[in-house]
């Protein structure tokens, strides 16, 4: 029992980070040419990344906002966990570029030129992604969407490499050690690593069905705490799970048997209520079972304990 929702079509904001990649790449790559740092010359890289992810989060959205079909009932909102994915893995291959390139100038160093250049671009190129990364990040928790959250992480990722990587250049400007300046770009290989495996790893818990948080599992036995009455109303087999920023829950709700079924269909309607006015995005499933039938308390291998609340009299 749930009632149909319209898919929310969000690839506004991939355009807006695919915007914003485009600009990051073209003044990274020219304040790489004008210092010939291999920091800098990473930090450009690493927009490529952001480029081809934004292109893969569009595609994404597209599918997660499509509706409920013949052959996805439950609709795409899945889409946004291989967005994640594939993020992360185009990660792990830019940082294996970086790490190379970063190895190679550490033992063959080269001097830098025209640095104020170089940084100033690069500076600039920061303040857009950490803009846009702002906007996404904001975006992501609104809509919990997976693929917004993990673009805009990974646009703050990158805002901190850039500031790692012009902190490098100027001690390298300072004191003349040119090696300085790979050791910064080995730096954000490593860190651009560790990005990509949180990016894996919460795709990966999404696709195998992971429950909902446990603040949102208390919200809902919360709720389903102040619709339990001793002897009359009880649930159990509470369930849970979570695709891009859909949520699902299946629960059993024990009513006495010589209720009518309009008395039983009422109350879980009141319940539905309840529950979303509470988590916004929620699909759920009341499985009605009467409450003298020993059937009704079997085959719950995990159970969420719900315990009716005390009446203000006690």
């Amino acid at each position: 029992m749930t009632a149909a929702r319209a898919p929310r079509d969000l690839t506004r904001f991939a355009w807006l980070s695919i915007a914003a990649a485009v600009a990051t790449i073209t003044l990274k790559t020219y304040a790489w040419l004008v210092t010939g740092s291999v920091g800098l010359l990473s930090d450009a890289a690493e927009s490529v990344v952001n480029l081809v992810a934004a292109f893969v989060a569009l595609i994404a959205l597209r599918i997660a906002a499509r509706p409920a079909d013949d052959n996805h009932h439950f609709g795409h909102a899945k889409a946004e966990y291989f967005s994640a994915a594939i993020e992360g893995v185009m990660i792990f291959i830019a940082a294996a570029a970086i790490l190379f390139t970063a190895v190679e100038r550490f033992l063959h160093p080269m001097p830098l030129e025209n640095v104020g250049i170089g940084l100033a671009v690069s500076v600039v190129a920061s303040v857009i992604n950490g803009g846009v990364a702002f906007v996404l990040l904001r975006a992501g928790r609104t809509h919990r969407s997976l693929t917004l959250t993990a673009d805009g992480k990974h646009l703050m990722t990158d805002v901190w490499t850039s500031v790692g990587v012009v902190v490098g250049v100027i001690l390298v400007s300072l004191t003349g050690w040119q090696q300085l300046d790979p050791l910064i770009a080995f730096g954000v290989g490593v860190n651009i690593i560790v990005t990509g495996w949180k990016l894996i790893s919460e795709s990966s818990a999404g696709l195998m069905d992971v429950a909902l948080p446990e603040e949102d599992h208390e919200v809902i036995v919360g709720v389903l705490q102040k619709f339990s009455r001793e002897d009359e109303v009880l649930f159990h087999g509470l369930r849970t799970r979570q695709a891009g920023h859909e949520r699902f829950v299946r629960v059993d709700m024990l009513v006495p048997g010589a209720w009518s079924v309009r008395r039983g269909h009422d109350l879980i309607e009141d319940l539905e209520a309840a529950l979303r006015a509470e988590l916004p995005d929620l699909d759920m499933v009341v499985h009605l079972e009467p409450l003298e039938d020993p059937r009704a308390y079997a085959d719950h291998p995990v159970e969420v304990p719900i315990h009716p609340l005390p009446s203000p009299s006690e």
